[in-house]
């Protein structure tokens, strides 16, 4: 399902108060006396020398851009870094400008270039300076007279002074390089269509609108009839756009979840159930943004962790920073979670009842393949999707949503709307991504092709044997329930005011065949 994607370094939060506790320091490191709540430069290198941080945290000290280095200044304990490749920019620079523009990004290109050749050039001047500090060293080991040691020991002192500055400017203007560079998104399949939403090209439809000779009802007042639902209670208890569902209703959103992961499975999946909570570093590494005035996401207060808004955020997150070995893949998971959404900026009667709400059940796929078969990964996901939904019996169609629709991590990405006859118009209830090594950059996912493999690939330029390759990623949605229960209630609803239940669901259901009216 689709998330409004922004670049790093919106102010806005949008908080749950729950208590959490957060620290620089993994559970794993004891210190003897807390650290002090204000870091400085100086603070964390005499922690760090002190308590032997490993080097992943002594590396990760960085300054947010704009601010001066001073023993002041508080710094960010930790940072992640995409493995983003800059050479590769700066080599397609017209194609990358050309992407950004065609998807409406706010990714300021030239500045990210600009950044990186300063970058390289305080690279060799840093490495240029160790060289005449290991220079120098090597003198130190000889036999000198007194005047020229002490000499050698001034120059030195020099030489260590020029080069801690210059590695702090280095680390100021990495952190600085990757803000901007995260911004950009990922390339585009050669077959999408430019523009926005409406621009989005038709893939397939599916069946056609049923013809009712009564008047029909929306979801909500079906609901209200058969003791489905209940918005007022859930408003009272947690706010607008949230719902009890009661009776059938129950029972409907449970065979719907077994359906979905009983038909992914028998097409190879594996299932799971998801951590709902997670840091917010890995929503930012799968593309989303946790932080912002329209973020989609639920930020927890004072902590580093926020509500999920789909599976696809936890799945990715189950093989970050590792190397998979080229016989497990393909990965294929199906996941079921709760899913939170703040829903910023929705608003009016499309929205109402189950349509657009904080809180829902979903169950989604997702896949790690290697880079030459996402695409084919790509048609699978989103033919189990057609093939799903079309054994309901729903009235759909694929699109093939247009640049401005695409978000920053999708390379390519179909959405399924289906036909839902109260609100008279098509809806959104599935999509299904192709985000090609997007993901697998930013949370380190990466595979050794197999000798065979690396052989075939050899006269192309690819990887030789033994270099890792990062993995494609993939997701797609099996079943967000409530719009599902929205199609099911509208779509199929009867003269008398009950609804059939469609035959693949009926199993999961005890048998129901129908929902009617208490007392019918």
């Amino acid at each position: 399902m689709a998330f409004s994607y922004t670049c790093l370094g919106g102010a806005t939060l949008k908080t749950l108060r729950l208590s959490s506790c957060s620290s620089i320091l993994r559970p794993s490191l004891h210190l003897l006396s807390p650290p002090p709540k204000t870091l400085t430069l100086h603070t964390l290198h005499h922690l760090a020398k002190t308590y032997k941080f490993p080097p992943f945290l002594t590396r990760a000290i960085s300054f947010p851009a704009g601010q001066t280095l001073d023993e002041k200044e508080t710094v960010k304990p930790y940072q992640w870094k995409a493995t983003i490749d800059f050479k590769w920019i700066r080599d397609n620079k017209d194609a990358v400008a050309l992407n950004i523009k065609s998807r409406n990004s706010i990714a300021d290109l030239d500045l990210v270039l600009e950044l990186y050749e300063k970058l390289l050039n305080l690279q060799k001047e840093v490495q240029s300076l160790r060289g005449e500090r290991n220079v120098v060293a090597n003198k130190m080991k000889g036999k000198l007279e007194p005047l020229e040691r002490q000499e050698l020991i001034e120059e030195g002192k020099v030489l260590k002074e020029r080069l801690l500055t210059l590695e702090e400017d280095l680390l100021k203007l990495t952190e600085k390089l990757q803000q901007e560079a995260q911004c950009i998104p990922n390339m585009t399949h050669s077959d999408v269509p430019i523009g926005g939403e409406d621009c989005s090209g038709l893939r397939k439809m599916v069946g056609s609108q049923r013809q009712f000779d009564f008047p029909i009802k929306d979801h909500v007042q079906l609901g209200k009839e058969l003791d489905l639902f209940d918005f007022d209670a859930a408003s009272e208890v947690s706010g607008s756009k949230f719902y009890y569902l009661k009776n059938e209703a129950v029972m409907l959103e449970m065979a719907l979840t077994n359906w979905a992961i009983a038909e992914t499975m028998k097409r190879g999946f594996t299932p799971l159930t998801t951590p709902e909570i997670v840091r917010s570093s890995l929503v930012e590494k799968c593309g989303f943004q946790p932080r912002g005035s329209n973020t989609q996401v639920y930020s927890i207060e004072d902590s580093d962790q926020c509500l999920i808004g789909t599976a696809e955020i936890p799945v990715g997150g189950i093989h970050m920073d590792s190397i998979i070995a080229d016989s497990q893949l393909p990965l294929k998971y199906v996941a079921y979670s709760h899913c939170f959404r703040t829903e910023a900026g929705a608003a009016g009667s499309a929205t109402r009842g189950l349509y657009r709400v904080h809180q829902f059940s979903k169950v989604e796929m997702f896949i790690l393949c290697r880079p030459e078969d996402s695409d084919s990964f790509h048609q699978e996901l989103i033919e189990i999707e057609e093939d799903l939904f079309s054994s309901l019996g729903l009235h759909f169609k694929t699109l093939d949503m247009a640049t401005g629709d695409l978000g920053a991590p999708a390379y390519r990405k179909f959405d399924v709307e289906a036909w839902m006859p109260g609100l008279g118009r098509y809806g959104e209830i599935s999509s299904a991504s192709n985000c090609t090594d997007y993901q697998s950059r930013r949370l380190g996912i990466r595979f050794r092709p197999s000798t065979e493999q690396t052989s075939s690939n050899s006269k192309k330029g690819k990887a030789n044997a033994g270099t890792t390759q990062f993995v494609h990623t993939l997701n797609a949605t099996a079943c967000a329930v409530p719009r599902m229960i929205v199609c099911l209630l509208e779509n199929f609803q009867q003269e008398d005011g009950s609804i059939v239940i469609p035959e693949p669901l009926r199993p999961f259901m005890g048998g129901l065949t129908q929902i009617r009216q208490k007392g019918q």
